[in-house]
């Protein structure tokens, strides 16, 4: 190729990209603007507003300030909490604007996964600071307490690989292990049997530390009881106070092996959370002791300042300011608590929590259900834990199912002009305006969603998937999504599959997703599993709300034909079964490790309220408000009362627009991120599904809320389909963390 015409070649090749990257900054000014009120500006400034770059989608200060400096000296990097945005000052215009050519457009690498920055110019950056909370009273942190060496010494005097539970007491609880000595504590009462001590004392290892929190006076008196926890990265421990009565004041945690976040929060609703080094002490005396509560929120990574606090006996870590914040990725940390049994009664002046003056006992999580053994148990789990959630959440569930589904669309799309469609489980209607052309109507087990289809024009009715009141053969075509896997027996399941038969007319076609057990598919994985390291570190656990249909299908995947997926259908082995046949509560962002499980959702009951007092009107003044401030006002998670928006990033999720709003990635680099903006495991609901308001009160400021999945194994929905007489499998393929079959009724049912 002649060499003139190679260059002018390269020229257009790098045109196209340039408008590729100017469109996607674009969008993602659109985006910052329309969810958060922050205002870009079209002349070069010496401030810029960098898309993508937060601690909310899993970038931290080291990384991105390298990368920011590379282009010239920065005079502020501000990083809001759980926000996937971050603003730079440069020294000068010129810096800026060699920032802005040279990183729009850009990959950053963050650990394991990558982010493309979008970097735009703002008039100016303000910083609005929170008051910082000063630590609950009684409360003393010592960091550097034990030396390297020391903590060595400790970790190994820990046997987990030992069964003979009688002389330590472990545990292997749900989001940790615990080894108990001296006395064990009952997580059934929360309290100890105090005259049944165990045969293994406090290990000896341990004398030199406790002899050394005597002379220094954070102890009067020796402790006889210790609880060693193990916490892998993820996991926490919900919100509690020890009971007053089982233990004497103070208390002890020596933290080793890694640091982690731990929150406390008085009655009256003020947080203050406390970074623990590896090798501290920490010391919960008085109020600290008996009033607060303490937890840990599940999460891989934590918000933290940039360097460790240096006056932790006088203040939670200054967070009031945005301009030190990075992420810590969290390791196994090991905790020793150390407690003095109480054999007398407790006079504490906090008698409102003292459970030896009156007080409540704490209560004692629920029991989480069994599997159904027969029908009429079926419909009442149905209907706790789909029906009575699905209404409860509506209005968030509604908000975080915005876009509906390529392949989705396609099938809506190829049906004629005229023809009618049954959306059977049709949540907000977000499918129902799809083809404009066909007759479309919904129906959903779910009152408050059909009453959210009815506020947007849509035709539906409430309806249970097992019983749908249309005559039959009157469908040209049926959708099912996110529906099926809800019914709670086999019986169940098909009879749903049977009812969309009996809608469709002869040649009608019905298009069914549900969730997949196999979540990583042709050495592809999910996006559900994909986002576990990208989560916002307050989601992790949370994380929070992550479905099936925020998931983004796979665009040039192959589609295997029904026979494949059924010859290949065959139970899993390992599969681990319920104690004695209870639902266990998935962790959301996992594998699947059992078939039929309980599912959390995360509520925003704060977000929801205010959208309810404030109105559409209410809403555009707080954006013109946000407007004015380039970058509006973010609190801190250490000062306030709102610590897991899960999930939630709860969970990120793939759509720009959406993220925007929850906290997760603004990446738009991928054309095949998903069109749903915000996660959420249950798809739309359905039918006879039903989840309940069990709160599971690890999460403080939302309520949690459990919904009952199936997850369907490979090829077991195309096996499920085809036991119903004159229907054939058309396709089958697997959507990103789906399964999914087009189905045809070959003759009058």
């Amino acid at each position: 190729m002649d060499a003139s015409v190679e260059n002018n070649v390269k020229t257009v090749r790098r045109s196209k990209e340039d408008k590729k990257v100017l469109r996607k900054q674009l969008k993602a000014s659109h985006t910052l603007l329309k969810h958060e009120g922050i205002s870009t500006a079209q002349q070069p400034t010496k401030s810029l507003v960098v898309a993508n770059g937060g601690l909310g989608n899993g970038v931290s200060r080291e990384e991105l300030s390298a990368a920011l400096k590379e282009m010239g000296e920065l005079e502020t990097l501000i990083m809001h909490p759980h926000k996937p945005y971050a603003f730079v000052t440069y020294r000068s215009e010129e810096s800026a604007r060699k920032a802005h050519i040279h990183l729009n457009g850009e990959k950053l690498q963050c650990g394991e996964t990558s982010v493309t920055l979008y970097l735009s110019y703002v008039d100016s950056v303000t910083c609005e600071e929170e008051a910082s909370v000063p630590l609950p009273e009684g409360l003393v942190l010592v960091e550097d307490f034990v030396s390297p060496e020391e903590e060595a010494l400790l970790l190994a005097a820990i046997d987990w690989s030992s069964t003979i539970n009688d002389v330590t007491a472990q545990k292997a609880l749900k989001h940790r292990r615990v080894k108990h000595y001296g006395f064990e504590f009952r997580y059934d009462n929360n309290n100890v049997d105090k005259d049944k001590p165990l045969p293994a004392g406090i290990p000896r290892d341990c004398l030199p530390v406790l002899e050394r929190c005597v002379k220094n006076k954070h102890i009067d008196i020796m402790p006889d009881q210790l609880t060693v926890n193990q916490y892998e990265s993820g996991q926490g421990i919900p919100p509690h106070v020890d009971t007053h009565s089982a233990f004497e004041d103070p208390i002890m945690s020596l933290s080793l092996g890694a640091k982690t976040v731990m929150e406390f929060r008085h009655p009256d609703g003020l947080l203050a959370a406390v970074v623990l080094p590896e090798r501290s002490l920490l010391v919960m005396k008085g109020e600290s002791r008996y009033l607060w509560t303490h937890g840990i929120t599940p999460r891989k990574f934590d918000t933290v300042p940039a360097r460790d606090p240096q006056s932790p006996a006088h203040t939670a870590p200054d967070l009031g300011t945005h301009s030190n914040l990075t992420l810590s990725k969290r390791g196994t940390r090991t905790s020793f608590t150390f407690r003095k049994i109480r054999h007398e009664p407790c006079r504490c002046a906090f008698p409102s929590a003292c459970d030896s003056q009156g007080a409540p006992p704490a209560p004692s999580p629920p029991s989480p259900p069994s599997l159904p053994c027969c029908h009429a148990d079926a419909a009442l789990l149905e209907k706790e834990y789909v029906h009575r959630v699905y209404n409860a959440i509506a209005s968030h569930f509604s908000s975080t199912r915005h876009s509906p589904w390529p392949r989705v669309c396609h099938f809506l799309s190829s049906l004629p002009p005229g023809s009618v469609l049954a959306d059977v489980g049709c949540g907000n209607g977000k499918y129902l305006g799809v083809n404009p052309a066909v007759i479309a109507i919904g129906c959903d087990r779910s009152s408050a969603l059909v009453q959210i289809c009815a506020e947007r024009g849509f035709q539906a009715f409430v309806s249970d998937a097992l019983s749908v009141p249309l005559q039959t053969a009157s469908c040209d075509a049926c959708i099912s999504i996110a529906v099926i896997h809800h019914f709670s027996t086999q019986e169940r399941r098909l009879a749903a599959v049977q009812e969309l038969v009996r809608l469709l007319k002869p040649g009608g076609r019905a298009l069914i997703y549900v969730w997949a057990f196999e979540q990583e598919y042709n050495k592809q994985r999910s996006k559900y599993l994909k986002d576990q390291n990208n989560e916002h570190p307050e989601n992790h656990s949370t994380p929070g709300n992550t479905p099936e249909d925020s998931q983004e299908p796979h665009r040039k995947s192959s589609i295997p034909t029904s026979r494949h997926l059924e010859d290949n259908y065959t139970p899993v082995d390992n599969i681990q079964d319920g104690t004695e046949g209870k639902l266990s509560v998935h962790t959301n962002r996992t594998a699947f490790n059992t078939q039929d499980l309980l599912v959390p959702w995360h509520l925003k009951e704060g977000k929801k309220q205010v959208e309810e007092e404030s109105g559409e009107g209410g809403k555009k003044e707080r954006r013109k408000e946000k407007s004015r401030k380039t970058s509006g006002s973010a609190s801190s998670a250490y000062s306030s009362s709102s610590i897991d928006k899960l999930d939630c990033k709860t969970d990120p999720s793939p759509g720009l627009d959406s993220n925007m709003s929850s906290g997760a990635g603004l990446d738009t680099s991928d054309a095949t991120r998903s069109p749903d903006s915000k996660p959420s495991p249950s798809g739309d609901t359905s039918q006879a599904s039903s989840s309940t308001l069990v709160s599971e009160l690890e999460s403080i400021p939302a309520p949690v809320f459990h919904r009952y999945y199936h997850v369907f194994q490979q090829g077991e929905l195309e096996q499920l389909c085809t036991q119903e007489a004159g229907v054939t499998v058309q396709s089958s393929y697997h959507d990103q963390g789906n399964w999914c079959v087009i189905l045809e009724k070959v003759t009058q049912s």
